[in-house]
């Protein structure tokens, strides 16, 4: 029987040797990621021979929400496995995040034992990265006008030196859009502090605009598979014009030029986040689905 756990900075190295083996693109497949966001819904890991498996546990349906195991090995055998923990608990197995892929193997390996569920809100963006470096053609032509009216800015990668002031910057955001915060607002500012906390320790990337020596934006990511790299936070003080557009091509252009691909992450089905990031015009969306076993 799988047993769950908390994740720890020990696990990084077998984790992230499990995620490279699959080369998955979502933004689930993240050591930094899962380590992170561990408290929005209680999130666990779990070890099956080569493969890695996270399971939220704190669900909405009281239901365990697995993504797709990463790693190696014997898929029929690791899901198997992963089905009889769930009717352990008395429960149907769920997937989430599962790709238009892996529902193929799924398909082929448990033909008719389950439904697939689009789940739009949950789809990761995926952009080309020049694009968001050159903002060539029409289509950017409103993000150039954006950029235009940064003035008087610095650019800098994100050091150990910074990182209090990182966090200082996200907690004054966070305070000013949040009177009653919630329970994801309260997790994302436990995963922000996780990320700079344990930055070197991550592999992550970071970059910051300072206007009159003071923070305007920061945002920070990783290399999450062979060819993309995953923005996990942006945050601006939108006083400023065109700070969004500054640090987003800026640190695309810094420190994820090599890679082809930049995930910005899922929308959550917010409009206004919806719209921004459909903005940028991607190259495709990543679909994810909810796959249920009967």
């Amino acid at each position: 029987m799988l047993e769950f756990r908390d994740i720890t900075l020990n696990d990084k190295e077998r984790i992230t040797s499990a995620l490279k083996q699959s080369d998955f693109m979502g933004c689930e497949y993240s050591f930094a990621n899962n380590m992170a966001w561990k408290r929005l819904a209680e999130s666990k890991i779990a070890f099956y021979r080569d493969f890695y498996i996270c399971c939220a546990f704190q669900t909405e349906d009281d239901i365990p929400h697995f993504i797709f195991p990463a790693g190696s090995g014997d898929y029929r055998e690791v899901v198997s496995e992963m089905k009889r923990f769930s009717s352990s608990l008395g429960k149907p197995l769920i997937l989430t995040g599962v790709t238009e892929p892996t529902i193929s193997v799924l398909n082929e390996l448990f033909p008719e034992q389950f439904t697939a569920e689009y789940d739009r809100d949950s789809s990761d963006y995926i952009y080309l990265s020049s694009d968001l470096i050159e903002l060539k053609g029409k289509k950017y032509h409103s993000k150039r006008n954006h950029l235009a009216k940064l003035r008087d800015y610095t650019y800098s990668p994100v050091t150990e030196k910074d990182f209090d002031d990182c966090i200082f910057f996200c907690t004054q955001s966070y305070n000013n859009k949040h009177d009653d915060p919630d329970h994801s607002s309260i997790a994302e500012q436990y995963a922000i502090n996780t990320y700079f906390s344990h930055y070197e320790e991550l592999g992550l990337r970071g970059g910051i605009i300072r206007i009159d020596g003071k923070i305007a934006a920061v945002t920070l990511g990783e290399k999450i598979n062979s060819n993309t790299f995953c923005v996990h936070i942006e945050k601006a003080d939108t006083s400023f014009s065109g700070i969004y557009a500054g640090i987003n091509k800026l640190f695309a252009e810094n420190e994820a030029k090599e890679l082809k691909y930049i995930n910005r992450e899922e929308d959550l089905g917010i409009e206004g986040l919806r719209k921004s990031k459909l903005s940028y015009h991607p190259a495709f969306l990543l679909d994810k689905y909810t796959v249920t076993f009967k």
